[in-house]
């Protein structure tokens, strides 16, 4: 019966990402907001359904799986749902490391952002953020979506890979291959090389191919392989190469070599190979 569905689902974690105070999940159907403020910016993505909300006491609607809605901390906004479905949203309450409050007035102006590639983004960055272990990369997403939002709010043009790429490349990769297991946070790299995190990402691409988060992934996963293949356990493994947990493992070993931690390892034996 329509009456026994569950009118409201909510999570909400806080995430050990810079800059990201919380992030939201929810489906709601009938909750309205009352006016109220954030200390934080709010950036949400709809998922299904509209949503009608008043913004420094001008109202804005926005529809389906296309707009970005950006609201800026200590100004007053409500929220309702729209239609009898409600709405599916996801939010992200960042700090002023992300955004300084002097954009807080450009927001206000332009709440809703027509943006495919950002919300492309948005969504990529809370695909990351579900798993504890992708850190890493969920900063590394997160500095391009700040780079995309300065572009709207302030008018801030992204700068190119020069000829410096190659150096500032293989300073992180050096950087990333003596810390395979304990990692390094993009702001800390970024430090050490003294260069700008979004700039450092695309030299590192621009050189290697691929982002740095994916290749530090790949060098994990290397290293469990051999590990594997000396008969460690792989709940061991996961810690010993700096996966979050053994599920951490499993999941980027599979995406990787095609078959499960334990199914590679039994292939030590010499035996046939194990459907996978």
């Amino acid at each position: 019966m329509a009456s026994d569905r569950p009118r409201t689902s909510i999570s909400a974690w806080r995430p050990s990402v810079p800059g990201i105070a919380e992030v939201f999940h929810a489906h709601f159907t009938d909750h309205a907001y009352p006016a109220h403020t954030h200390d934080t910016w709010d950036l949400m993505i709809l998922d299904d359904g509209s949503v009608d909300f008043a913004l420094d006491r001008r109202r804005h609607g926005a529809t389906g799986s296309t707009s970005v809605l950006l609201l800026p901390p200590g100004v007053p906004h409500d929220g309702r749902t729209v239609t009898a479905s409600g709405f599916r949203k996801r939010n992200l309450y960042l700090d002023e490391s992300v955004l300084p409050q002097r954009l807080a007035g450009r927001a206000v102006d332009a709440p809703v952002l027509s943006d495919g590639p950002l919300r492309h983004r948005i969504h990529r960055l809370h695909t990351a953020l579900v798993h504890a272990g992708d850190g890493f990369e969920a900063e590394c997403r997160l500095s391009f979506i700040r780079e995309r939002l300065h572009l709207h709010l302030d008018a801030l043009r992204p700068r190119e890979p020069g000829r410096e790429a190659s150096r500032l490349a293989t300073g992180l990769r050096e950087l990333l291959d003596s810390r395979i297991r304990a990692g390094v946070s993009l702001s800390e790299a970024a430090a050490v090389l003294h260069a700008h995190p979004t700039h450092l990402i695309r030299c590192f691409k621009q050189t290697y191919g691929l982002p740095p988060h994916r290749y530090l992934t790949g060098k994990r996963v290397d290293q469990a392989r051999r590990l594997l293949l000396d008969g460690h356990r792989p709940a061991g493994v996961a810690a010993d190469v700096g996966f979050h947990d053994q599920a951490h493992l499993s999941r980027h070993f599979t995406r990787h070599v095609g078959t499960t931690p334990a199914r590679y390892q039994r292939t030590r034996t010499g035996s046939a190979p194990i459907p996978t």
